[in-house]
């Protein structure tokens, strides 16, 4: 299987899909981790980004809080700078057909093929229960991925499996059916996201509630930051910058001459891990500076973030029932009327 790899084969014709949890507030780990990426691909190709909110169901069973969060992420996107002119933009569950095709999908999967499933191990180990939205949580994403006519799907390597369950399922759906009704996507291995550290020392996550939101400030973000775990190697000796979280959370805001330069100071010794993290607490501030200011002018418009959402919302309909009509028409359900 042929794997897309680098960002500068896209082509505007070619159809680009992600999503993201609202499952909380957004953070480094998530920005570095796909946000960034996203901006990036926005200009690259036709791209479909969504709010998956189904999927959230999986993990939070408050209304209130689900609606609060999927909106944050919306004013988050948008003021770190998606262009809605330059992208599809909306949420999962303003298109009725992805949950059609889902179940279209869920009758042909086998079941062994959901129990090799990595991802719903991990999360049932990390807290999570054992409910059926996470044990089907793949079939579930490869509606997402196929209801659009993806061509690529934005992925870490350790994510892939889900990619490839989404071509199996898609494989089979068009085996049985006997034409190519659903197509086959590509994984696209993105090689360079960032492992962001937490506070801890683990790996940024809302799970172990260890992360720096992308919009904190002030005194929220300094005591985040002042608190990042550190060794106790005295403030005079020499430090090995390769091994301290501090400076792997400088090098993704710094330029290579700054990250040098810092670097350089730790090693000379004299430089102490407080030292650091003021260095670092001035670079998350000035990086998200303007989007900050963005985010907070946009929070006063709901009515233009709203339009947004709707007209990113029309255009996935439109898209997903060109693909789902043909597979109504296969598989013998018969509709009196037509979904929009």
């Amino acid at each position: 299987m042929k794997l897309e790899k680098n960002s500068s084969e896209i082509s505007k014709s070619k159809t680009i899909l992600s999503g993201i949890q609202p499952s909380g507030k957004l953070h480094l780990g998530n920005y570095f981790g796909a946000m960034k990426q996203h901006l990036e691909m926005q200009e690259k190709g036709d791209a479909f980004y969504f709010m998956a909110n189904y999927h959230t169901l999986t993990s939070i069973s408050d209304g209130n809080r689900l609606r609060e969060n999927t909106l944050d992420v919306a004013l988050d996107y948008l003021a770190l700078g998606l262009d809605p002119e330059k992208c599809t933009f909306f949420i999962q569950s303003d298109v009725p057909q992805v949950t059609e095709l889902s179940w279209i999908l869920g009758t042909i999967c086998p079941v062994s093929l959901m129990e090799k499933g990595v991802a719903f191990k991990d999360k049932v180990a990390n807290g999570l229960a054992p409910n059926i939205g996470l044990f089907t949580y793949p079939i579930l994403q490869a509606a997402d991925i196929l209801i659009y006519n993806s061509d690529l799907v934005p992925v870490g390597a350790d994510q892939k499996q889900n990619v490839e369950i989404c071509r199996d399922l898609a494989g089979k759906f068009n085996n049985i059916y006997g034409d190519e009704y659903l197509k086959i996507p590509e994984p696209y291995i993105v090689e360079s996201v960032a492992v962001v550290p937490g506070t801890d020392g683990r790996k940024m996550s809302k799970s172990y509630g260890n992360t720096i939101q992308i919009f904190d400030e002030g005194k929220t973000l300094k005591k985040k930051v002042m608190s990042i775990k550190t060794d106790s190697t005295p403030l005079e000796e020499p430090k090995d910058p390769e091994i301290c979280n501090v400076y792997a959370l400088i090098k993704l805001f710094a330029s290579p001459e700054k990250q040098e330069e810092v670097a350089e100071k730790y090693r000379a010794g004299g430089y102490g891990y407080g030292h650091a993290k003021k260095e670092l607490l001035g670079l998350i501030d000035n990086y998200f500076a303007e989007a900050r200011e963005r985010r907070k002018k946009l929070a006063e418009d709901s009515d233009y973030v709203f339009d947004v959402l709707k007209t990113g919302a029309e255009k996935a309909r439109e898209r997903a029932e060109e693909v789902m009509e043909p597979i109504r028409e296969a598989t013998g359900l018969i509709r009196h009327f037509k979904m929009v």
